[in-house]
């Protein structure tokens, strides 16, 4: 049996770093309208008090959504299966290829 190869991948797909892009875009742009509202009432107006919690809590969900969302571009591609032969399964079966015999019973008896 041969040792199974795994190709080093990240976790994360260009999709997943858009989205983290834009998650932090409107974290910055949340902070940012709660920080500089309105300078007359300091904040205290819907751009401080409502827009900027809104655009934290939309950038919060797109994060998340950043880390749990699975990019399709990361899928393996399928392989088809390869027989004792060495062949895959669609190929056609060549006429003189040797197949491996089975293995033979352990000599031992179980007590």
């Amino acid at each position: 049996m041969q040792p199974t190869k795994h190709a080093f991948r990240f976790a994360f797909g260009p999709y997943n770093y858009r989205l983290m892009w834009v998650g932090l875009a409107l974290l910055a742009a949340g902070f940012i309208t709660m920080m500089f509202g309105d300078k007359a009432n300091y904040g205290e107006d819907f751009v401080g008090i409502t827009l900027g919690p809104l655009l934290l809590l939309a950038g919060f969900a797109v994060e998340f959504a950043a880390i749990m969302v699975r990019d399709k571009s990361l899928e393996p591609a399928p392989v088809a299966p390869i027989t004792a032969s060495g062949l895959t399964t669609d190929a056609a079966p060549a006429a003189n290829v040797p197949t491996t015999p089975a293995p033979a019973a352990p000599a031992y008896k179980r007590l």
